[in-house]
């Protein structure tokens, strides 16, 4: 009988899909959010007849969005990665053993 040679799942790829996951749904979030401020910012002017303060959709709409969005991925990628990498663990282990 041919044994195939596994080496199993490896913990050193976690960190890094759990950072770029993590970084590109910040980066998505404070785009989307910051589009949608600049627009409300620019409506509410517009109604108001005053000059549109952008300044305030960086700061105070934008920016914490993205951060809380970014908390948020950061602990969710990080509890199923490391739920799969036990899973893929558990399911190495029986591949070995039958």
């Amino acid at each position: 009988m041919a044994k195939t040679n596994s080496a199993g799942p490896r913990w050193v790829g976690i960190p890094v899909r759990v950072f770029a996951m993590t970084f590109l749904f910040t980066l998505l979030t404070f785009a989307v959010a910051l589009l949608l401020s600049i627009l409300g910012t620019v409506v509410y002017s517009q109604i108001k007849h005053i000059a549109p303060n952008l300044t305030f959709a960086y700061r105070h709409i934008a920016f914490p969005c993205a951060i809380t969005a970014g908390a948020i991925v950061l602990a969710l990628s990080l509890g199923m990665e490391i739920r799969n990498y036990r899973q893929r663990k558990a399911l190495d282990g029986i591949a070995r053993v039958s």
